[in-house]
């Protein structure tokens, strides 16, 4: 049994990132066959998520959903010193993850057909992020 760490430096936008193939290179660099991948993102104001990566759709339907739950701009929040999207990104991200563990066979992971991993970005404007992939396999 072998383990790899990595830090992953992903660029993001406000909204659904996907970062499948950066991860998968970073398997395939590894030279792990068979094993465990956890992704786990380094901020308080994003998170990942497994999701559908066919329809484009489904993505904006889930965005649109948790910006109506949890609104830029609501006065009930007084943490507001980087802006209006501040508390809301850390609501965001309390509520959905901030890692995802997937198998891997084969060097490849085993997401399963139509899902990607994704950065989902809950600021507004571009980010730099980081990831940890912790690799453990043979």
């Amino acid at each position: 049994m072998r383990q790899h760490l990595d830090i992953l430096p992903v660029q993001t936008r406000r909204g659904l990132n996907d970062v499948t193939d950066a991860v998968r290179e970073r398997l395939r660099a590894s030279g792990l066959r068979d094993g465990l991948c956890t992704v786990f993102i380094r901020h308080t104001s994003a998170s990942l998520v497994i999701q559908e990566n066919a329809d484009p759709a489904a993505r904006r339907d889930l965005e649109a959903f948790l910006d109506r739950l949890v609104p830029d701009g609501d006065p009930l929040y007084t943490h507001v010193a980087e802006g209006d999207d501040d508390m809301p990104s850390h609501v965001k991200a309390a509520l959905t993850r901030t890692s995802e563990q997937i198998p891997f066979r084969a060097g490849d992971l085993m997401l399963g057909t139509w899902r990607g991993l994704y950065v989902w970005e809950h600021r507004s404007g571009r980010h730099r992020r980081e990831l940890a992939v912790h690799l453990v396999g043979d």
